[in-house]
């Protein structure tokens, strides 16, 4: 069992480290704190985690990916000769437009 301590800190500092702590702790957020800006290889440790910039490329290249998916599977169904129906064909142009616009959104 480790021994806790208490660490006064003014409001305005407790507000920022609730805002990008995310789902660690104050104690787990306070310590990559000092991991990363006193000891090194602490931080090299932390190289697994993802930026917020890193993610959201990612994001979008998900969806780059999956409007991809959607448009060659319209479009091979269609060269195949399989006319789908009208259902079918809405609920797909549907999706592909939700993809386009979800990513030119996040893009402005």
């Amino acid at each position: 069992m480790t021994e806790k301590r208490m660490l006064i800190l003014d409001a305005a500092t407790v507000r920022k480290i609730d805002e990008n702590r995310g789902d660690m702790s104050v104690s787990e957020f306070i310590n990559i704190l000092i991991d990363s800006h006193l000891d090194e290889p602490a931080a090299s440790q932390q190289s697994d985690l993802v930026t917020k910039e890193e993610f959201h490329h990612f994001e979008e290249g998900i969806r780059d990916l999956l409007r991809s998916f959607l448009e060659f599977f319209l479009s091979y169904g269609l060269e195949l000769g399989k006319q789908p129906t009208d259902g079918e064909l809405d609920k797909l142009s549907l999706k592909l437009q939700g993809l386009t616009k979800s990513s030119k959104t996040r893009k402005l």
